[in-house]
């Protein structure tokens, strides 16, 4: 079996490289690299984990990645479906300021800039008020060359420094990058495992399996590279796939309905786990989201 690198080599042919991705479903696996990531996601939805957090996704957003964070666009259930026609498509931007763009970087001019990702360093998902002219920006980069592609860049690091939306990162400023590529490629296994059969019945047993190790070890070493337990990584997963089904479900999955494909086998419990994560019932969350888009259209 082909072993898939954690640590990913992004080609350096030009100082910002470029990429538009058109397939049945994202790239699968946890992975990393030293440079930064800017990904417009254009079509398809699923589940963003980004180091220790997950973030459901869907056509439109955008996110910036910091260098080295790991991090995995995990499209929905539907689009492995054997008969599925579904496909993504997402244009990507990768930087290095310490790399081809380190001159560029070095200018005094730029200090704001370089202090502005340094404060930001595991990055952050750009506020849906910004989605436009960053997005329009990205278009701009990628058609770009020469002096016109430094000069673009430069104007988009000015509008990432001036966004109009509040800004949340993407990890805690405590979460640490540091982990071996052995590790990596052992956290990408069990992640790829969980993502894949959270709706099922699995057991800690089973997560430590597929990384090779004693259950009491494996406890410990996730806990360590995710900051969750795996029951808490497990529930958060399942109630992002709730939350997803809730609101955009076949018309919107009743609330038992949406825990029983999450993988729960308890209302009870189902409810008491999405409360203690959303800080809401799921029917309040159903309803505080209509409300908001309701009241988001009036103002349109």
């Amino acid at each position: 079996m082909k072993v898939l690198p954690f640590t990913m080599l992004v080609p350096k042919d030009r100082s910002v490289i470029s990429e538009v991705v058109e397939h049945p479903h994202f790239y699968q696996y946890l992975h990393r690299h030293i440079e930064w990531q800017i990904t417009w996601v254009q079509q398809g939805s699923g589940t963003f984990i980004a180091g220790s957090n997950m973030y459901p996704f869907a056509a439109g957003d955008i996110f910036l990645i910091g260098p080295n964070l790991p991090h995995l666009f995990k499209s929905n259930p539907e689009y492995f479906q054997k008969d599925s026609k579904l496909t993504i498509k997402a244009c990507s931007l990768y930087f290095n300021p310490s790399g081809a763009l380190g001159a560029l970087f070095n200018l005094p001019e730029m200090l704001t800039a370089k202090s502005f990702l340094l404060q930001h360093k595991h990055g952050f998902k750009i506020p849906f008020l910004d989605q436009r002219e960053i997005s329009a920006l990205m278009l701009k980069l990628a058609g770009s060359s020469g002096k016109e592609l430094l000069h673009n860049m430069m104007a988009f690091l000015d509008v990432l420094q001036n966004l109009k939306g509040s800004i949340q990162p993407l990890c805690s400023a405590m979460y640490t990058t540091d982990i071996s590529e052995t590790e990596g490629r052992k956290l990408s296994d069990t992640l790829s495992f969980i993502m894949a059969n959270y709706n099922n019945q699995i057991t800690l047993e089973d997560a430590a399996n597929v990384a090779n190790m004693t259950p009491q070890a494996f406890c410990r070493y996730f806990k360590k590279h995710t900051g969750h337990t795996f029951v808490s990584f497990l529930n958060e997963v399942r109630i992002n796939d709730a939350c997803k089904s809730l609101l955009y479900g076949n018309s919107a999955d009743c609330i038992s309905g949406a825990a029983y494909k999450a993988g729960f086998n308890s209302i009870t419990n189902f409810n008491r786990v999405f409360k203690n994560i959303i800080g809401k019932s799921p029917r309040l969350y159903v309803e505080t989201y209509h409300n908001i888009s309701r009241n988001a259209a009036v103002a349109v």
